[in-house]
Parts: C-alpha cells; sequence; structure tokens
C-alpha cells in the first residue's frame, strides 16, 4: 500500500521531534514498522539521517543535562512497556523474562551512573535534598521542641537551594 509524503512526514517528526521510537511512530500513524524502517532507511541515502536529526534535536532542546534528562526519560518509558509486556504475555518463558529484565537493569544502572557524571548541578541538588531531609528527620525525632523553628528557616533556604542548584 502506498502511503503519501504527509504520512512519512508525520512519522519522521514523531520520531525525530516527539522522541518516540521507531515502532511508535509508525503505530501512531497506522503504518507498519517495516514501512518506517524503509523510510528511514532511504532518507539516509538521501543524506537526511533521522537519527543524526534525532539527536541534534534533543540537543538544542537544552544543554547536556536536558539531553540526559530525556534519555532517562525515555529509558523509563521502556522499562515500563517492557515490564508491560512480560506482565500481559504469560506465555513468555521465565529465561526471557529474566534476560528482558536484566538487560533493562543494566542499561538503566549505566545511565545512571553517566548521568551523574553529566548532571552535576542535578546530582547535587539531589544530594542537597537529601541532607535537608535527613536534618528534619534527625530534628523530629532526636529534638522535636525544634522542629518549628527548624521548618521556619528551611522554608526559605530550600528556595535558597533551588535557586542555586535548579
Amino acid at each position: 500500500m502506498a502511503h503519501n509524503n504527509s504520512i512519512r512526514n508525520a512519522v519522521r517528526v514523531s520520531y525525530v521531534i516527539d522522541q518516540l521510537s521507531l515502532a511508535a511512530s509508525a503505530a501512531k500513524h497506522g503504518i507498519g514498522y517495516s514501512t518506517a524502517w524503509y523510510w528511514k532507511k532511504v532518507a539516509k541515502k538521501w543524506d537526511d539521517d533521522w537519527d543524526i536529526a534525532r539527536a541534534a534535536q534533543m540537543i538544542t532542546d537544552g544543554g547536556i543535562e536536558d539531553v540526559v534528562r530525556q534519555t532517562l526519560g525515555v529509558v523509563v518509558r521502556q522499562v515500563q512497556a517492557t515490564v508491560r509486556a512480560i506482565q500481559e504475555n504469560p506465555d513468555m518463558p521465565p529465561q526471557v523474562k529474566v534476560s528482558m529484565l536484566a538487560s533493562l537493569a543494566n542499561a538503566y544502572n549505566k545511565l545512571i551512573s553517566a548521568s551523574k557524571r553529566l548532571m552535576p548541578v542535578t546530582d547535587k541538588l539531589e544530594v542537597a535534598t537529601d541532607v535537608v531531609k535527613r536534618l528534619t528527620e534527625f530534628i523530629r525525632i532526636q529534638h522535636p521542641k525544634h522542629a518549628s523553628a527548624l521548618l521556619e528557616v528551611l522554608e526559605p533556604f530550600c528556595d535558597e537551594l533551588a535557586k542555586a542548584y535548579g
């Protein structure tokens, strides 16, 4: 079945701009994955590399931290989709399920490790937030009579943390 250029362009936009997977982009526009894959392959021969455009789109939307955040989002969505697929397919052999989960866990752990190096500001905010939470819990348990004074000071201090790291 022949498709017009507007559908091909819509699939490309979903893949490049919306950052959907190629399979999701194809499904969104009612075409088969193999058709989308073929379009992508032909476009590359004509110097329209969808993967390069996709990467460029990620970077132009924001700095490296935005790219890492988007990548984390993509990985989290893939983890969710894989878990859903495993749960919805009771006939899937257990070793396949374990292999899929192990692969995702490995990829996720590597991405988290890399993100800490690539997103130092976000990592600092995470540490600062953890320290504030631990201090709050410590005061609540060890010095409950000072909890209201701490809250009075912490509220504006958290705003300062957000300005400095967020």
